[in-house]
């Protein structure tokens, strides 16, 4: 029985990847369906199924979305798209390379999906003013988010977890992981810039008129400006201070959007259901159905399996186990959630310890790197990815799986090539 559950759980998860890259059906049915394979055919029982949905993630996204949507109607992304066009000339390669650091050093502070919420509006009102391609835009603010995230503590939930399990602290992080993630960044994007490098073209006529206009005259709604600013500063604060007080992230994000929703739209219906009608519920049913489909490889032990007989493979060598942990979350977290594969694999590299490999500090780096950074491989591997693609779908700008994985997994198999010899020079 135990076999049969796993060829079925296995079944489904390839049909359910296959039909997702192929694209022929869309990704939230794809999801929703295969959650649904899973419960029918006993793998997971329903409790079990919304036992593996993480609503912490879930809410985090539906209370950062209502927050943008609130403060969309301000004017304030114009503001700020003006504003950084005019800081770097209008020039296209600039803003490429400014959005991307801005990207990326949100990242670092607040979560990825927060930070592509914020930052996606900006890219595509800046670009259509430019006449240039938003693509290069939204896919280098992908991997600057992924990267961006690698760089601290509370940036990617794979850090969070190994920092939990560790006893290793926000400046632990800031001291083996953020110079790294920068270097990584400077190549990410003169990579890009060489990739896209035909495309990054406007008309001096288009930079004149981008200089000259008025930045200011963007903001539509002073008044509710204010009040987006002082909730948007509360819910960065809870974020920050989310493990001293007990919370998770999502409570933070919701207790923002609920705060918002009632100094703004206290009892206008019409307004209400307008905001929470724009929230990205295809992305929010796509990780609700990828999170069980998962869940069916958690329960019948195939990722513990696979994770068990990859580190067997070294036998207890080092360095080996270093690279092949780096390696290994690399290219599982581009195609699966990094966090069950986290959740599996720091228990047995615990047990590695108690085997008696003397000194654990390089797993825990190369686990961190290659699962943060692994997220770039795929349009699947990071939750900012999948909300930038379904962001940028809504405004007619499709990213193919292929087309994005064609780009982006290149450039991740060099990001854990950089890693690969900064973990071997640094603690090997």
């Amino acid at each position: 029985m135990l076999v049969s559950s796993t060829a079925i759980a296995v079944t489904i998860f390839v049909a359910a990847y296959a039909l997702i890259i192929s694209e022929k059906v869309h990704r939230t049915i794809v999801g929703i369906c295969g959650a649904a394979l899973m419960v029918f055919f006993g793998i997971l029982t329903q409790d079990q199924a919304f036992g593996h949905v993480d609503f912490n993630t879930l809410g985090l996204l539906m209370g950062m979305m209502i927050i943008v949507n609130i403060t969309s109607e301000t004017g304030l992304f114009n503001f700020l798209a003006i504003w950084a066009a005019q800081k770097v000339k209008a020039r296209p390669v600039a803003l490429l390379v400014a959005l991307s650091a801005l990207t990326m050093v949100c990242s670092g502070l607040l979560d990825n999906v927060t930070t592509v919420l914020l930052t996606v509006p900006v890219t595509f009102s800046i670009t259509a003013q430019l006449k240039v391609d938003v693509k290069p835009y939204l896919i280098s603010q992908i991997l600057a988010s992924n990267i961006g995230g690698t760089a601290t503590l509370i940036g990617d939930p794979p850090n969070i977890m190994i920092g939990s399990a560790v006893g290793l602290n926000f400046m632990d992080f800031i001291y083996n992981l953020t110079a790294i993630s920068f270097l990584i960044f400077i190549v990410t994007e003169i990579v890009l810039i060489f990739i896209y490098r035909s495309e990054f073209h406007t008309t001096p006529e288009l930079q004149e008129r981008v200089m000259s206009l008025n930045a200011k005259s963007q903001i539509a709604d002073a008044a509710l400006l204010k009040k987006c600013l002082v909730v948007i500063a509360l819910t960065m604060s809870l974020f920050v201070l989310h493990g001293t007080l007990g919370l998770q992230t999502a409570t933070a994000a919701m207790i923002g959007a609920g705060l918002l929703l009632l100094i703004t739209y206290t009892r206008n219906e019409s307004m209400i259901a307008k905001v929470l009608s724009k929230i990205e519920w295809t992305a929010i049913f796509f990780f609700a159905g990828l999170f069980v489909l998962v869940g069916g490889l958690v329960e019948t032990g195939v990722i513990k399996m696979l994770a068990a007989e990859a580190i067997q493979v070294t036998n207890g060598n080092e360095q080996a186990t270093a690279m092949l942990i780096l390696w290994m979350s690399a290219f599982a977290s581009a195609f699966i959630d990094n966090i069950p594969f986290v959740a599996t694999l720091i228990p047995l590299i615990q047990d590695m310890g108690a085997m008696g490999l003397s000194d654990l500090t390089p797993m825990w780096w190369s686990l961190a790197l290659g699962a943060c950074l692994g997220g770039n491989g795929t349009l699947i591997g990071a939750s900012a990815n999948v909300v930038v693609a379904s962001m940028a779908a809504q405004r007619g700008k499709q990213i193919s799986f292929i087309g994005f994985m064609k780009i982006a997994m290149p450039i991740m198999i060099l990001s854990i090539i950089i890693s690969s010899v900064y973990v071997w020079l640094r603690y090997l």
